[in-house]
């Protein structure tokens, strides 16, 4: 950026991490507590995200949860609709469309998402930090405490805030279990003891540990260090994208307020009184006035303190705002560009694909293939028959009952035990059955043949497969 050389260190924060000191160590933030109007507002949206987020595995239409990502056995219900393996193209649509939203997003609004809306940010300064600051106090009392040798005050505050981080650690792992095999299922876990269902404590206790391990310790590492979108913004982003940012051409260059000599007026002075608050209060250790940074994620704090100083310097707010470079640079804004219009054609585009897939597929799955090793099988009466595997998905809530008759008539079918088949909601099932066909009506070694799925006498699906049969040089002969 142009403002780069308004000051003589603004390259040295490339060259290292906030969080890493210059031996390599650790450099704990302790990001100091921050109020203001932009605080409020992701407090609140805090609260609403939080409610969805914990009555989720909760809600279920027709007794059935409204969303469920179960990973264990490939079964997804999104927004009451169920996925399954034979459903996977249309969960690469629907992460496609994720995906481009997030791009589109990130390319006019920069990485507001992660500020305002990702779960990380969220439990991190909306939950574990608030806790920190009711128990521990404001960032220089966090210092004091972490400096003091273990007296009965240290171990009290410490235990005191291990103790709702497990228990919270806890709540929030009971939650991904909930979403990942079903509100019922983690009631009959923790409802018996370990021994009866070790698979699903051992779950609960690791994912226990892996959130206790982040918010208590990694931090806001896992935002500048694992996740990679910090990364990719670096790449979407353009001189039109709307960020948190330093407003240099009004507050370069940076003096702190003194009493005036003489009467002589510093009117070469910028608007930044260089009170260093908005890198006091910055979550991730950064200064916002060195411009865009991967750490940066669009939080608000350093703008709440950097409007609470300026209005007690009696100076206009919104020295560090959202805005875009070239907002900054020359005052104009122009959100829809051709990038913007481009991704959004392609995002429409996937929708319309997505909805059509959607409206298109059959609400009962089924592939049909030949037994494996086995080829044709010759019988009394001049008759040769194939042996097949069928396996049945019903993604709907409803018990269906299905047949399967072959298209040509010459064609006879033979199910091996049950005479019918009848698939529970949401439910997978696999027979076998059995193809017949006069031997004098073969003349192949292979051919296709059409099977017919039907479910109360209305045809579903078409289902092609293979016969294998004697050539017909072979039925001559004999």
């Amino acid at each position: 950026m142009s403002h780069k050389s308004l000051h003589n260190q603004a390259d040295k924060f490339r060259d290292s991490l906030a969080t890493v000191k210059d031996d390599g160590e650790r450099n704990w933030i302790y990001p100091k507590k921050v109020s203001g109007k932009f605080y409020r507002w992701r407090t609140y949206v805090s609260w609403v995200l939080l409610g969805l987020l914990f009555i989720g595995p909760f809600i279920k239409v027709n007794g059935q949860p409204w969303l469920l990502f179960n990973i264990f056995e490939r079964r997804f219900i999104i927004f009451g609709a169920v996925f399954w393996p034979q459903d996977t193209y249309l969960l690469i649509f629907l992460l496609l469309i994720f995906v481009v939203f997030i791009i589109l997003f990130t390319v006019v609004f920069g990485r507001v998402f992660c500020g305002w809306v990702c779960p990380q940010t969220i439990f991190m300064e909306m939950v574990f930090r608030k806790i920190e600051y009711w128990i521990e106090g404001d960032a220089n009392q966090q210092r004091k405490l972490n400096q003091m040798s273990w007296n009965s005050e240290k171990i009290r505050k410490k235990g005191l805030k291990m103790t709702l981080f497990v228990v919270i650690s806890l709540l929030i792992s009971h939650l991904v279990m909930a979403y990942l095999i079903g509100v019922d299922q983690v009631f009959e876990i923790i409802s018996q003891p370990p021994s009866a269902n070790l698979a699903g404590f051992i779950g609960l206790m690791v994912f226990t540990g892996i959130f206790l391990f982040v918010f208590s310790w990694f931090r806001e590492q896992a935002c500048t260090v694992m996740c990679p979108y910090g990364r990719l913004q670096g790449v979407m982003l353009d001189d039109n994208s709307i960020n948190v940012a330093y407003d240099y051409v009004r507050g370069e260059p940076r003096a702190p307020i003194r009493k005036q000599k003489e009467g002589l007026q510093q009117e070469d002075k910028g608007d930044c009184v260089d009170c260093t608050l908005c890198v006091q209060v910055c979550p991730t250790g950064i200064d916002i006035r060195n411009g865009v940074q991967m750490e940066c994620v669009n939080c608000t704090a350093c703008m709440d303190a950097c409007d609470e100083v300026m209005l007690k310097v009696d100076r206009p707010t919104g020295l560090i705002r959202y805005a875009s470079e070239t907002s900054i640079q020359k005052g104009t804004q122009k959100l829809f560009t051709g990038r913007v219009k481009g991704y959004s054609v392609v995002l429409l585009a996937l929708i319309a694909a997505f909805v059509g897939l959607l409206t298109t597929r059959s609400d009962i799955g089924a592939t049909v293939t030949r037994f494996r090793g086995m080829t044709y099988q010759e019988r009394e009466e001049g008759k040769i028959s194939n042996l097949y595997e069928a396996t049945f998905i019903n993604k709907t809530f409803d018990d269906r009952i299905i047949t399967l008759e072959p298209e040509d008539e010459d064609f006879s079918m033979e199910i091996v035990g049950e005479k019918e088949w009848e698939l529970k909601g949401q439910s997978k099932f696999e027979g076998r059955f059995f193809l017949t066909k006069d031997r004098q009506n073969i003349q192949y070694n292979q051919g296709d043949v059409v099977l017919l799925l039907k479910s109360e006498g209305e045809v579903i699906k078409r289902i092609k497969t293979s016969f294998l049969g004697p050539s017909g040089a072979q039925n001559l002969t004999n």
